[in-house]
């Protein structure tokens, strides 16, 4: 057993010990501080009598409980023990660890350990959960507790504001830069699983956004920067929500008639990044997803993303009433809108790249400081769906990529700018 999962192990084993349940397994995500640097693992423990046995990550604990207080002595596959005393109130673990130093075996260091214990799942199924956001979260964030537990099959029906701040009613609820509701603690997701986030319905819920009148710089001639100096002017947009069209509000000349149809979609959504990673801008992406910025993150298709910690920790927010590949003004059409997400779990599945899946097509989406690197990353994701789930040899693949692919650019306005690789479904054979 790790050190890592030493410490969080003494937390979970008090709290099941000081329970007035029976033997029943609990369920415990528990936090050691290594140097300041959080670290997150999921415990199930049972207690029998004053004994306590449990698992963490496979590893087998044993403890013993006097009162409110726990001490457990852990061993791990090289024969070092690890020393924890911890209390337990409610639902919540603190306490310490005494371990081995993770540079020198024969020196000890004490690091502070928390814990909150998972609430059971109640009977009757799959359920839909009511969730209104108090607060935003302006990181993709592994430290932020969790607005929310729910269960594969759950669906989640909540709100968000726009990516500066602002609500359905025009109040500013958060800092610019993106705010994204939640994390949502998916119970039962662990790092190794991929995470299905299947979009039931995004519908606007005000008449307006806001945009610029911007092109950003990757999609601008040298010719015309010059000129493009006077850009970046803001541009407010109206919403007709019954006929489903967006215009300008001051459209003149040229653009006196201009209205598109609408396409709602999230900017940003993510799961939190792994061990290590410190908490990320919702400016960013990476292979957590992030603020991709993709249009097919729209009603109807499903995300996927790799599971990096317990829980997986998903957040979405930034909702753009419509958005052209590219992003090219900077902003899309921004504006606040209501979610419905169903969340699913496929257990011991791991990918390098978001995925989104279509009715039509099946999409990944790289990400990367070149238009370059990012279109690697798209066809190596693809390939690895095509052989992964589909059975394909590389050779195969090389086949169909040469036949079949399709690219698109989502995102040029961000840090990082994406590519998605892009195949009809109905090309392809029966997944295995």
């Amino acid at each position: 057993m790790s050190p890592i999962r030493f410490s969080t192990l003494l937390l979970s084993v008090t709290a099941s010990i000081v329970a007035t349940s029976a033997a029943a397994a609990e369920s415990w995500i528990v936090r050691t501080d290594l140097w300041g640097n959080p670290a997150f693992s999921t415990l199930t423990v049972e207690r029998r009598g004053k004994d306590v046995t449990g698992d963490l990550d496979g590893d087998r604990i044993e403890g013993r409980v006097t009162g409110d207080r726990l001490t457990l002595t852990a061993t791990d596959g090289k024969g070092r023990t690890s020393t924890y005393t911890v209390r337990v109130r409610g639902t919540e673990l603190a306490g310490t660890a005494d371990m081995p130093d993770t540079n020198d075996p024969a020196a000890r260091v004490t690091h502070a350990v928390t814990g909150w214990r998972v609430p059971e799942r109640q009977g009757g199924g799959p359920r839909t959960v009511e969730y209104t956001p108090t607060d935003y979260s302006n990181s993709w964030n592994a430290d932020r507790r969790p607005v929310l537990v729910v269960w594969p099959g759950d669906t989640i029906h909540t709100t968000t504001i726009d990516s500066g701040g602002v609500d359905k009613d025009g109040k500013t609820r958060a800092l610019f830069g993106n705010p994204q509701t939640g994390p949502f603690f998916i119970a039962g997701a662990q790092p190794g699983d991929t995470l299905a986030v299947h979009i039931r319905r995004l519908k606007l819920n005000r008449d307006w956004a806001d945009s610029l009148d911007a092109i950003v710089g990757r999609a601008l001639g040298t010719s015309l920067v010059p000129e493009a100096g006077t850009l970046n002017k803001p541009v407010k947009w109206l919403l007709d929500r019954e006929a489903g069209r967006a215009r300008p509000e001051k459209a003149e000349g040229a653009l006196a008639g201009y209205s598109v149809p609408v396409r709602p979609m999230l900017g940003g959504l993510a799961v939190a990044p792994g061990f290590g990673m410190p908490a990320i801008s919702t400016g960013d992406t990476g292979r957590f997803g992030g603020n991709m910025d993709f249009p097919e993150v729209a009603e109807g298709n499903t995300v996927y993303l790799p599971v990096q910690q317990p829980g997986a920790l998903l957040y979405f927010g930034d909702a753009h009433a419509l958005q052209g590949d590219g992003e090219t003004t900077q902003y899309a059409l921004e504006t606040s809108m209501d979610v419905t997400v169903t969340v699913e779990v496929i257990k011991g599945r791991s990918i390098s790249m978001p995925r989104v899946e279509s009715p039509t097509q099946i999409m990944v989406l790289g990400q990367a400081g070149s238009l370059d690197e990012a279109l690697k990353f798209a066809s190596t994701g693809m390939i690895q769906w095509l052989r992964q789930d589909y059975g394909m040899t590389l050779p195969q693949v090389a086949q169909v990529l040469g036949t079949a692919m399709h690219y698109s650019v989502p995102n040029l306005a961000g840090r990082n700018v994406g590519v998605a690789a892009r195949i009809d479904k109905a090309l392809l054979p029966a997944r295995e």
